[in-house]
């Protein structure tokens, strides 16, 4: 197994969650680019040195974590293939390519087995939305979706963290995710065009990302994405109108049974997720679930999950997971 990209954010994150889940791996090869390698780096009581990527990187290497950008998945993906290694790609390089499977193991695990070398770990967003709707979208059905985002700043990788660690500390940043002030602010991801009007990147890709995942190209979204001056852990506000009537209880129900979701959920106790509770965890936590009271097939959710985490990594390792599960 390899991870290219082993020094960012995600690729350490990686790291870990292979150590934690105790996965099996015979031999893990670290790649990073010219300036990372021969750095070392921690594994189950060693210490690996990252190597240089290059077009020998992948020879014998079954399976490969690539979070190393759009450019390099471009060029090193399709190599890594030709020399027989499966990649699961966490940029935006594949997600949208029709037969390149798009894949959330808890939501449409079966779609990774369509793959031909590649399959695209979706946007951190994406993931944690469709895991908590997945239940919810069976038992009733989905008309209508609106979601407004609280990302925090590690969704653009350590240069985000460093921005704002920058700017709270009053020093002038020496790398910039946004041309705005992180600290004390909220601010938007950039726009892929310069038309008025248009949605941001982010909002296209989990408006796309969510249509792809439930096979609903139809589906009616509306996205607003925001940055927020945390640096772990994404929260979303999602409206849903469903197809069938339905109860609280039965929402409740349907929630708390689903593999990684965990239900917070009791205002008396001032009960509910947040990105500090979600810090460190694989699961997606769901809370103030409530009714609109205007709309009787109108739900409200609040949906909490380490970006780096479920968001990324563990996504990632679980799609890892499910190829060697079919081999075994």
């Amino acid at each position: 197994m390899a991870i290219v990209g082993a020094t960012g954010l995600v690729g350490r994150t990686m790291l870990k969650v292979l150590e934690e889940k105790n996965f099996p791996v015979d031999s893990l090869t670290l790649l990073a680019s010219e300036r990372s390698a021969g750095t070392t780096m921690e594994f189950r009581g060693s210490k690996l040195i990252v190597q240089q990527l290059n077009e020998q990187s992948f020879e014998a290497i079954d399976i490969a974590l690539f979070s190393a950008g759009g450019v390099l998945s471009r060029a090193y993906a399709p190599i890594a293939v030709k020399a027989g290694c499966t990649v699961i790609d966490n940029s935006s390089a594949y997600r949208m390519e029709s037969d390149i499977p798009l894949v959330v193991p808890e939501v449409n695990p079966d779609d990774a087995m369509l793959h031909h070398g590649i399959i695209a770990n979706p946007n951190c967003s994406t993931i944690q939305l469709v895991v908590a709707l997945e239940p919810i979208r069976k038992k009733f059905g989905l008309k209508r979706m609106i979601v407004s985002t609280y990302q925090s700043v590690s969704g653009a990788g350590q240069k985000g963290i460093d921005q704002l660690q920058n700017e709270l500390e009053g020093q002038i940043p020496k790398e910039r995710i946004s041309q705005h002030q992180l600290a004390f602010n909220t601010v938007f991801h950039s726009r892929p065009t310069e038309e008025r009007g248009s949605s941001t990147e982010e909002e296209l890709k989990m408006k796309r990302e969510i249509r792809r995942i439930f096979s609903m190209p139809s589906l009616p979204i509306a996205v607003t994405c925001v940055r927020i001056p945390s640096t772990g852990g994404h929260a979303e506000s999602i409206y849903v109108e469903l197809e069938q009537p339905w109860t609280l209880d039965e929402i409740h129900a349907c929630l708390s049974g689903f593999p990684g979701l965990t239900v917070i959920d009791d205002m008396h106790q001032d009960a509910f997720p947040t990105p500090v509770m979600a810090s460190g965890k694989d699961d997606v936590f769901v809370g103030r679930i409530r009714k609109d009271e205007d709309n009787p097939s109108g739900l409200q959710l609040w949906v909490v999950a380490d970006n780096l985490r479920k968001g990324a990594a563990t996504n990632a390792v679980q799609i890892a997971e499910l190829l060697i599960n079919t081999l075994s």
